[in-house]
């Protein structure tokens, strides 16, 4: 543990020991109470109620409560015509930069509307005008400026960061910018470089306002890596108290737990969100899905098998999926993938199908990868090498195609997958150097990059994969070795440590087998995780 990391979590330990103490009831139904959204003040140049209504507005836009967020800033605009932050507001409602690949056509437009509505009489300050100026940068006039949107969000950060040296004081502007770095970090850089430098910031504005949503939010994805995931646990904790009404604060506490393997706290998080999700009358269908995919993921690490199904049936049971995204695409391709594989029943996951079928998955490679990813495997290890070959042809083309449109991140993740398949279907065929030589580069290829925030995880680790495999070819010390770098990366993995134990005690390493074993058995749920 690097002393960087070592100061982090001593001194969020310190900041937010008491904050998870607080009030549990998370649930508000009719009126979004804004003691429950966090604390937030952010000085504008409008009338009191206005700003009451803008402190409002924001602390949800920094839970990414972004449907409810735009509708609290039309408000402000209501009670106060001339409050050109309202304006804004809105644009950044739109602003999904750690979500959408870019925002939608119909977003755009709503976003340059609302600053077009901006007079420059009623911008009565330089710094209301450079926040103003900076998310311009992201909704230009037109898309003739030469700059694509991953451009825009480069220029975007500079500003903020202009902004945040030009105003030392103004923690809202300290945030934003972290957020900028954390949105324009590469998933396949692994020096964490952004991450961290974004966890510095928060962490300035932490020691003033502990019960800001944005800072213990942010400071978890900063810390959503394996590497440093340990310096999100405390946020975690307390994110939930900070902004309890808010359905994706109670989700996203899960992304710390995931990566430590806390999979009751995954369970009790994703059901909590859930449930407030429910109590909201906004479209909430792509969140829900998510938050159960999670759930499902959990649940399998628990051993919770006929929830998990119940999730997985209820899934195909849907004949339609909206809206059209990744997040959606993503989880009805994973839940049934998942369930399947990480149950290692290979028959079950040689028979998945596309679904729904009138899904528009051409605009979805990746996600439409996972189901093939399943097939293949299923198919080469119940000896079905005509499907497995098919599935593996298929992961060929759409590998291809992402990386003809340049989708670089999708197009390795798909040939991680891609190659796990090849190594399983050469194993089937007794090319046994062939197979290893294919698993290791899918596992190595795998821990070169990050998972995407749309996923609790991959449907099955590449290097676990890769030490099954040697334990399968009696090479228990060399699959020893694979399993327990696959558990560091992902911990308390059930397959993960099924698999170690058997190893160690095949390697004659008894100690070690029966401390897996014991590991093995204390991953029982809770009596009340579904209460």
């Amino acid at each position: 543990m690097t002393t960087f990391v070592r100061l982090l979590i001593f001194t969020t330990t310190v900041f937010w020991a008491g904050i998870t103490m607080a009030d549990g009831n998370h649930h508000p139904v009719n009126n979004i109470d804004q003691a429950k959204l966090g604390k937030v003040h952010f000085p504008v140049s409008c009338t009191p109620a206005a700003q009451n209504q803008f402190d409002k507005a924001l602390a949800m836009l920094h839970s990414f409560w972004y449907d409810e967020a735009e509708k609290a800033f039309q408000q402000v605009i209501a009670i106060d015509p001339d409050c050109a932050m309202g304006h804004w507001g809105i644009a950044m409602s739109l602003y999904q930069q750690l979500w959408a690949t870019t925002p939608t056509i119909e977003e755009m437009q709503r976003a340059r509307h609302a600053l077009a509505q901006v007079q420059p009489s009623t911008i009565k300050t330089d710094r209301e005008k450079s926040y103003l100026d900076a998310i311009a940068i992201i909704y230009p006039a037109t898309d003739g400026n030469g700059h694509d949107y991953s451009t825009r969000k480069q220029v975007y950060e500079q500003a903020m960061q202009r902004i945040a040296e030009q105003f030392p004081d103004d923690n809202e502007a300290t945030l934003f910018y972290a957020l900028a770095l954390i949105s324009n970090a590469s998933l396949d850089d692994k020096t964490l470089t952004r991450q961290k430098q974004a966890l510095k910031l928060l962490q300035r504005v932490l020691r003033d306002e502990p019960h800001h949503p944005g800072v213990a939010h942010y400071i978890i994805h900063s810390s959503d890596y394996p590497e440093l995931a340990a310096l999100g646990l405390d946020a975690a904790r307390a994110y939930t108290h900070i902004a309890p009404t808010v359905p994706h604060a109670l989700h996203m506490s899960s992304h710390i737990f995931v990566r430590l393997g806390l999979w009751p706290d995954v369970v009790q998080s994703n059901l909590a969100a859930y449930q407030a999700s429910q109590e909201h009358a906004s479209d909430n269908y792509g969140d829900d899905i998510h938050y159960k995919d999670y759930l499902l993921y959990a649940y399998l690490q628990l051993g919770e098998t006929e929830k998990a199904r119940a999730i997985v049936q209820d899934i195909l049971a849907a004949d339609q999926a909206h809206p059209h995204n990744t997040t959606i695409a993503y989880a009805f391709a994973a839940i049934p993938a998942r369930f399947a594989v990480e149950r290692s029943d290979w028959h079950a996951a040689a028979k998945l199908s596309i679904h729904p079928a009138n899904f528009p998955w051409q605009q979805f490679g990746w996600c439409k990868a996972l189901t093939h990813f399943a097939k293949g495997l299923g198919a080469a290890r119940s000896d079905n090498m005509i499907e497995a070959k098919n599935s593996l042809k298929q992961l060929e083309t759409l590998r291809d195609l992402d990386r003809a449109a340049h989708q670089d991140y999708t197009a390795g993740q798909i040939e991680i997958q891609r190659l796990a398949v090849a190594a399983w279907i050469a194993a089937a065929e007794n090319r046994t150097e062939a197979a290893l030589q294919l698993m290791r580069a899918s596992a190595d290829l795998e821990d070169s990059t990050e998972k995407d925030n749309v996923t609790p995880g991959s449907i099955i680790p590449a290097r676990e994969l890769l030490g099954e495999l040697l334990l399968l070819l009696n090479q228990p010390e060399a699959a020893l070795k694979e399993l327990e770098a696959s558990l560091h990366r992902t911990p308390n993995r059930r397959n993960g440590i099924s698999l170690a134990a058997r190893a160690a005690k095949k390697a004659g390493d008894l100690s070690k087998a029966e401390q897996y074993e014991r590991q093995y058995q204390a991953l029982q749920p809770a009596e009340d995780l579904s209460s």
